[in-house]
């Protein structure tokens, strides 16, 4: 019995190193063959040179509706969230007390029209008595003046009316701009006074509307340097071309352009607020919307692209990409990178193409070392386990 377990422990043993012996792969009398790393063909195309920016969209005008006179309003002539006109008519004040004090300035002016003929036909009569010595020259003094104040009064009485009539107008309340309405902020019956602090309305004109961004003032500079230079693709009228990207994740249909940059500098974060005007037609855009703005520069026909994974930092902050050579030998070298396009960089120094670069696999070589290169696309992630489905799971 005991001989029996000491041959079947043995088994055991001569089993296991034989599984160790089979994963162990080539014996030391072999050489391995080189690593597979997935690299990266260095060629020339076409980029376009951008730059992204978020933004908050603003109304291309605001009109906040308040009453001129006061009185109660009787009336709301309008359905909220709707497009109004200007001109079209919004809340109707109570006119009844404006309509009485028009038409009694209306009696004040034409009795002081009727004074007016009275005292010139007065001084008519007075100036030739005069000539006759019949009354004194005190008297057609007296006649003369009281015709000038006649005049006056009725161009005092003229103006009390037509004030009377701004007045009785402005008891009903027009859109002063086209564009939506939002939300009524007072109730029919409500006291509403001129020039009061809370407006009744505010109306947003949407179309077009401003998209707020901030870029830096050194961007600002370079851009004034590109522009000197004819190197900016302008959309026309010497605008740079904008699109926007919406809160959930679709591109605007629209095209807009840099309208305008701000005037100065904010100290505290050196940036300056730009402006761009979009078309919007469907009122898709809504004032306090943020977005994100791409502002197109140009297109750099001739640029060396290459994945941003290709490219890694020295402690001193110098790109760094690993070449594979005619012989299969990698080789560390120095690149000048420019900006990012998408997942790329552009890069302005270092590489030609037609020259492989490493993009995977990293850790499988050193420096100087020979390697299998093969298309990024075809390299098989050798730092993921493999294992073989059904009962009992897999094994090395």
């Amino acid at each position: 019995m005991r001989n029996s377990r000491q041959k079947l422990v043995l088994a055991g043993v001569a089993a296991a190193i034989a599984l160790l012996v089979g994963c162990a792969g080539p014996t030391q009398s072999g050489e391995a063959s080189p690593p597979e790393v997935a690299v990266h063909t260095v060629k020339t195309a076409p980029a376009t040179l951008s730059v992204t920016l978020p933004g908050r969209t603003a109304a291309h005008q605001v009109a906040e509706v308040r009453p001129q006179i006061t009185g109660i309003v009787t009336a709301r002539l309008f359905e909220e969230g709707r497009t109004v006109k200007a001109g079209a008519p919004l809340f109707q004040i109570d006119e009844a007390s404006y309509q009485a004090a028009y038409e009694s300035a209306g009696a004040g002016l034409e009795r002081a029209e009727a004074l007016v003929a009275s005292a010139a036909s007065r001084e008519k009569r007075l100036a030739a008595l005069v000539k006759i010595n019949a009354v004194s020259d005190q008297n057609y003094d007296d006649a003369v003046a009281a015709a000038k104040q006649a005049r006056a009064d009725v161009g005092a009485a003229r103006a009390a009316r037509d004030a009377a009539k701004i007045n009785l107008e402005r008891t009903t309340i027009v859109a002063p701009i086209d564009g939506r309405i939002g939300r009524t902020l007072v109730t029919v019956g409500a006291l509403v006074a001129a020039n009061q602090l809370q407006q009744l309305a505010v109306i947003h004109a949407l179309d077009p509307i401003y998209v707020d961004v901030v870029q830096s003032s050194a961007d600002i500079l370079r851009w004034k340097r590109k522009l000197e230079n004819n190197q900016l693709d302008l959309a026309g009228d010497n605008q740079l071309g904008v699109s926007l990207t919406l809160e959930d994740g679709t591109v605007y249909d629209h095209k807009g352009k840099l309208q305008l940059a701000e005037v100065s500098v904010d100290p505290s974060t050196g940036s300056v607020t730009l402006r761009a005007i979009f078309p919007n037609p469907d009122n898709l855009l809504l004032p306090g919307m943020f977005v994100r703005t791409e502002i197109v520069e140009g297109v750099r026909d001739d640029a060396i692209l290459v994945p941003q994974q290709a490219v890694t930092r020295t402690p001193a902050g110098e790109g760094m990409a690993i070449v594979v050579d005619g012989e299969n030998k990698t080789i560390e070298r120095v690149v000048e990178t420019g900006r990012a396009v998408g997942d790329q960089w552009i890069v302005t120094a270092g590489l030609e193409p037609g020259e492989r670069i490493v993009v995977e696999g990293f850790q499988r070589f050193r420096p100087g070392d020979t390697v299998s290169p093969v298309d990024g696309a075809q390299v098989a992630d050798a730092s993921k386990p493999r294992t073989a489905s059904g009962p009992g799971g897999g094994r090395p």
